[in-house]
């Protein structure tokens, strides 16, 4: 069951000969943890979707509003007796069918759908977490690069990559051969009290959990915050290394070829990252 264009429906699938965001990649979307009925970081969520859909030049609706859109996520979580657990959930924007490269027109559809998961709250793994450069393919660092679209490809193949060579993940490399994030979220290293992050300019994904990291560590005065381009060479040099995203938080890295790392901030930090989830 999912929401297509704002309707509660059983149909499970997008019909592929017509999509755009199938055939083109003429899509955005964003993927929201709903924890016991509340959608987290909802309006840094809103207003990313709002911001990419004005880049690839969408037609905004009217009825796009973080009110509506929140409702009917609400309405999918209910209708998935999930209103007292956690729910991942992805809203899918796409330009309506018409033309081939260049769309006939600017008019949006969407779609919602859910999936959930046992974690009641943020977590933090400790389990062996090994990472590997992938220089099959380089991140060309533009405006573009920075949105959730689903032009994927590099993190696709860079996944298979890491899978064929039992990696639990993977760093990409941009055109300048700095260090931008993981496959599937961004990227912090710690050295002592400085963390380091590679900034939006690098090409990374601005990540709505990147944010909320940053925004807590300004808070702690104990840490100093950096967004600076990141060599290969810093990743061996680093104490920790840690990766973050909405669905799972924050990620310890444990290995990076012959370097071993601690999890200390990481620990710090997922424990202040729930309480604030709780307060908010």
């Amino acid at each position: 069951m999912q929401i297509i264009n704002g309707t509660l429906s059983s149909e499970t699938s997008i019909h592929a000969n017509d999509n755009r965001g199938l055939n083109y990649g003429d899509a955005v979307f964003e993927t929201l943890r709903v924890q016991q009925g509340k959608i987290l970081f909802w309006e840094d969520h809103y207003f990313r979707l709002m911001s990419a859909m004005r880049i690839m030049r969408m037609e905004i609706p009217m009825e796009f509003t973080p009110e509506a859109l929140s409702a009917q996520i609400q309405e999918l979580v209910e209708a998935h007796e999930l209103s007292a657990k956690t729910a991942v959930v992805k809203l899918l924007v796409y330009r309506k069918t018409g033309g081939l490269y260049r769309p006939e027109q600017l008019e949006v559809e969407y779609t919602i759908s859910l999936r959930a998961i046992d974690s009641p709250f943020y977590t933090l793994e400790e389990s062996d977490y090994e990472v590997e450069l992938y220089k099959d393919h380089y991140l060309s660092p533009s405006l573009l690069s920075t949105l959730k679209t689903n032009n994927k490809a590099l993190q696709v193949l860079g996944s298979i990559y890491a899978d064929e060579n039992d990696y639990q993940n993977c760093l990409v490399v941009n055109t300048d051969k700095q260090i931008v994030e993981a496959l599937n979220g961004n990227l912090f290293l710690v050295k002592g009290d400085r963390i380091k992050t590679p900034p939006i300019s690098s090409g990374c994904l601005n990540g709505i959990m990147r944010k909320q990291i940053l925004k807590l560590l300004l808070e702690l005065p104990d840490y100093l915050i950096e967004e600076g381009p990141v060599s290969p060479f810093e990743l061996q040099k680093a104490d920790e290394m840690f990766i973050t995203n909405v669905v799972q938080g924050i990620r310890p890295v444990t290995k990076y070829r012959k370097k071993q790392y601690s999890n200390t901030v990481a620990k710090d930090l997922i424990g202040k990252l729930n309480a604030r989830v709780r307060l908010s």
